[in-house]
């Protein structure tokens, strides 16, 4: 029986990086696997660019889950900084030490405070996943703390010395392309882009995440989602609202004993919140759109029961 937690992944089968991808019901294409796997094998940091809610930070949540490991995440900002991402000192127990009169370093283990780049990569037993997330969001001197984790899988304390990982994690490194990142970053990184998926993917993306969802209606809402993305929208939807959109549907009917019924124009009129996060996007649906969408989502829906 395969190991359900390797202690390193460089040694993880195809096969088996393709079942944890099925038991966690995530939908991956050919060169995500591909893409992933090479990461494993070759101990490089994956670098993974898309629009908004394509799968990016899903990727690195399915892989700690399906292989058991930790999660280690960090969230980008602007104006993030090495004590909010890698250490700090715990000033307030050197402060009290320095008063008692302690003749030893103020500047050791007991006094360091691990941050999430820190903590990835300490502690013994299996790799983790670190998880840099949307890192665009940051600034340009926050990528450049970056290089040596990313190149290394250290980092360096200039009051402590460096710190090298006995396991290096498996690093998942996402950007919605908010801003160019650094040729430092990218070289360091196998590269994945990540599109928007085709109405056929999206359609299995939603029979293995909302499986309750009658499969005529889940063509119907792959079908409205495609033609939405057709639009010049502020913010087109990703697969994460048509999933969203999906169980709000499938929740809705529940109550009503209309699972198998096409969608209606007042349903897709009181959820479009689900799929549609700008009010000058949901206002671009008035009834003449909604009308097209309809008519799109009935075509869908007379394929899948043909």
């Amino acid at each position: 029986m395969t190991e359900r937690r390797p202690t390193t992944f460089a040694d993880v089968s195809a096969e088996r990086l393709r079942e944890v991808f099925d038991e966690q019901a995530y939908v991956a294409d050919d060169d995500i696997v591909t893409t992933v796997l090479l990461a494993f094998r070759l101990g490089k940091p994956l670098l993974v660019e898309g629009e908004p809610g394509a799968g990016k930070t899903e990727l690195a949540k399915v892989l700690a889950s399906g292989f058991g490991t930790e999660l280690v995440r960090l969230q980008c900002y602007e104006g993030l900084t090495a004590e909010n991402a890698l250490y700090e000192w715990n000033y307030t127990k050197q402060l009290l030490a320095v008063q008692s009169g302690d003749e030893g370093s103020v500047f050791s283990e007991e006094y360091l405070l691990e941050r999430p780049l820190l903590r990835a990569l300490r502690g013994g037993g299996p790799s983790k996943v670190l998880l840099v997330d949307e890192v665009d969001r940051a600034d340009e001197e926050f990528e450049a703390l970056l290089l040596e984790l990313l190149s290394e899988f250290q980092v360096t304390i200039p009051e402590f010395g460096s710190v090298r990982a006995e396991t290096p994690p498996v690093v998942i490194v996402t950007s919605n392309r908010t801003r160019a990142l650094s040729d430092a970053l990218k070289r360091r990184c196998l590269y994945l882009h990540v599109s928007p998926p085709s109405a056929q993917k999206e359609r299995a993306i939603l029979e293995r995440r909302v499986p309750e969802l009658d499969g005529a209606v889940a063509a119907e809402l792959c079908r409205v989602t495609q033609r939405l993305r057709e639009e010049p929208l502020r913010k087109p939807p990703g697969a994460a609202e048509t999933i969203d959109w999906a169980r709000a549907v499938a929740a809705l009917r529940s109550d009503g004993g209309n699972g198998e019924e096409p969608l209606s124009a007042s349903e897709l009129r009181t959820t479009l919140g689900c799929l549609l996060k700008e009010v000058e996007d949901i206002e671009r649906v008035d009834d003449e759109f909604l009308k097209v969408l309809l008519d799109a989502a009935g075509n869908a829906g007379e394929e899948a029961e043909s």
